[in-house]
């Protein structure tokens, strides 16, 4: 028997997706991520003017600059306001990306937001990366399912927030509900 119990091999490597999701190569471009690149689908990214904000594991020293979010299927349409934010562990927020307004979203395209201010990440820890969309037509994302916390402590891995949003992000994440969508989030 040993310390990890029926587990024999290092920790570390075990759980590294965790912290490097499709990031096999640590000298290829920085970034981090809140999903692996495989079980993705196309997933709803929520209702216009509302907020879906995701865990993402943030370590120390990281400098984020940029949120990228990819649409699944259904491209976005009229699209009035689009906006990125990073939240800090306790859903205050740090910075936020300038609004793309009516900047057309296709399907299965990337969508880089870049955040006014970089944020270099003083504590590692989850963090939230957030998305709002006001569109006639919300695009789909690429993401995945995540069941609901029932465990103390434990947080959302997806949730939603606020209504009718536009140009700004929310000084704070309140009331959030959870989501079981999953939008996978690149920072850079």
């Amino acid at each position: 028997m040993t310390v990890l119990g029926a587990y024999r091999g290092l920790v570390r490597d075990d759980l590294g997706w965790l912290n490097s999701a499709g990031r096999p190569d640590p000298a290829e471009t920085f970034h981090r991520a809140n999903l692996p690149r495989v079980g993705l689908d196309d997933i709803a990214a929520g209702a216009s003017g509302v907020m879906c904000s995701v865990a993402l594991y943030l370590q120390d020293g990281d400098l984020i600059s940029n949120l990228t979010f990819i649409s699944g299927g259904t491209a976005g349409a009229t699209l009035t306001n689009q906006f990125a934010a990073l939240y800090s562990r306790t859903g205050t927020l740090l910075a936020q990306s300038v609004d793309k307004t009516s900047e057309a979203w296709a399907a299965d395209a990337a969508k880089t937001f870049a955040l006014a201010a970089p944020q270099r990440i003083a504590k590692g820890g989850i963090y939230y990366a957030a998305l709002a969309v006001a569109a006639s037509t919300v695009p789909t994302l690429v993401g995945s399912g995540g069941a609901k916390p029932f465990l103390t402590g434990e947080g959302n891995l997806a949730q939603t927030s606020g209504s009718s949003l536009t140009a700004t992000a929310p000084a704070t994440i309140v009331s959030p509900t959870y989501k079981r969508a999953v939008p996978l989030v690149i920072a850079t």
